[in-house]
């Protein structure tokens, strides 16, 4: 008798407590059938904490004394990839392009109860099979007798939600805030030769982005619209292998500049270089980047051209390469004053401008210097910029993400 009441007791409370979740009982306690959240480790990425900055103009930029006023700034804990993009990181997107068109032209595409279409990635590409065709080079156009995709085929669109315009114009519909583009996504393989008049660099064309021994270099001939291509299929990618969590990632974007100078200086506030010092050499004399040395002497420091996204050693937040290599698109729009007006928590300027617009609204800013670039171009207060639709030999990216907490089991 005594071990049926306890039985009865024990299946009352389960009752009970089955039942809170889904019937009022008088109580505040919230909605309590909520998704767990136990934080995000990406792979690739370290975190940067969250802490303030000094920006101003450096030693060096005299010119810009009057224009780039000191400020300080708060920027939000963040995480970042701790190498550039490489030509492999960057490879996983062409490929999964060239298999999703591939995959569509094959009608390999089911759709799920509440309409939505996905590509069956389960099914076997027979990249001979004719309805292919089209995304090879055909007739005059086939070099050598060579099979080979047009790479012009490759193109992705892309969304972004403008949430600036969202919050000033709240009378509007929520498509007039959804933006979409579509791009080319494959590298501009041609810089190498565009870039350097009277130059020989045939062979960086025909194998930098192609050749395996070029894998772990980062990615160049890649516009500021293609990185954003990328930044949007990354977030797709990891939130499509998270759902079943019901929750998704924050977005995986461009850093904004003032996040890239943070990040650049490792926690040493005022350092001009990511090593912290004032010198370009370590005490053994040996140079500590990947950048143009003297008059022109380029393998002094290792490299000819790029080197290897992890090569130097990395800054105290244990990032590679955030001086040298390969300048780095930022998601910030360039404009001289900007210091003068940012605000200073999480100072942002960004600028959507159409293809029609006047060029001087199509500068992005650039950040950290590269292979070609002189020493001035290293510093981490360094603004430079170029046009969002061009491609260079010298300006590659890499990721950030908003860090939003962990659930305090994981602590």
């Amino acid at each position: 008798m005594e071990k049926l009441l306890k039985s009865l007791i024990v299946l009352i409370v389960l009752v009970v407590i089955s039942s809170c979740g889904t019937r009022q009982n008088g109580q505040l306690v919230g909605v309590l059938d909520r998704p767990s959240w136990k934080g995000i480790n990406p792979y690739g990425m370290v975190y940067v904490p969250s802490g303030t900055l000094h920006i101003g103009p450096s030693d060096q930029d005299v010119a810009n004394t009057f224009v780039q006023r000191p400020k300080t700034i708060s920027i939000q804990g963040f995480y970042m990839d701790d190498t550039e993009i490489t030509n492999n990181e960057y490879r996983q997107f062409v490929y999964w392009v060239k298999d999703s068109i591939a995959h569509t032209m094959l009608d390999h595409i089911y759709e799920d109860d509440l309409g939505n279409e996905y590509v069956d990635w389960d099914y076997e590409i027979d990249w001979t099979d004719e309805t292919l065709e089209d995304m090879f080079y055909q007739g005059d156009d086939k070099f050598a007798g060579k099979t080979e995709i047009d790479v012009e085929q490759l193109q992705y669109e892309f969304q972004w939600y403008d949430w600036q315009k969202a919050a000033h114009d709240k009378n509007s519909s929520r498509t007039a805030h959804i933006k979409r583009e579509t791009v080319k996504i494959y590298p501009d393989t041609l810089v190498w030769i565009r870039d350097f008049a009277y130059s020989y660099n045939e062979p960086m064309t025909r194998n930098y982005f192609w050749h395996p021994a070029f894998d772990d270099y980062p990615v160049v001939g890649v516009s500021w619209e293609m990185a954003n291509a990328f930044s949007y299929w990354r977030t797709k990618l990891w939130n499509s292998y998270q759902a079943e969590n019901g929750i998704n990632s924050e977005d995986f974007r461009l850093p904004t500049e003032h996040e890239w100078e943070y990040a650049a200086r490792g926690g040493h506030d005022m350092a001009p270089f990511p090593w912290g010092g004032y010198y370009i050499r370590n005490a053994k004399g040996c140079l500590l980047a990947n950048f143009k040395p003297g008059r022109g002497n380029y393998p002094e420091d290792g490299g000819l051209y790029t080197v290897k996204a992890d090569a130097y050693f990395p800054n105290d937040y244990g990032l590679y390469n955030m001086a040298g290599n390969v300048a780095e698109w930022t998601s910030s729009a360039y404009h001289e004053n900007a210091y003068s007006f940012l605000h200073d928590l999480n100072p942002d300027m960004r600028y959507d401008a159409a293809d029609d617009e006047s060029e001087a609204q199509k500068r992005k800013v650039l950040r950290g210097g590269s292979w070609k670039d002189i020493m001035f171009f290293l510093q981490t207060g360094t603004r430079h910029w170029e046009y969002q639709d061009t491609t260079k030999s010298y300006v590659g990216f890499r990721n950030a993400l908003t860090f939003l907490g962990r659930s305090v089991n994981d602590f």
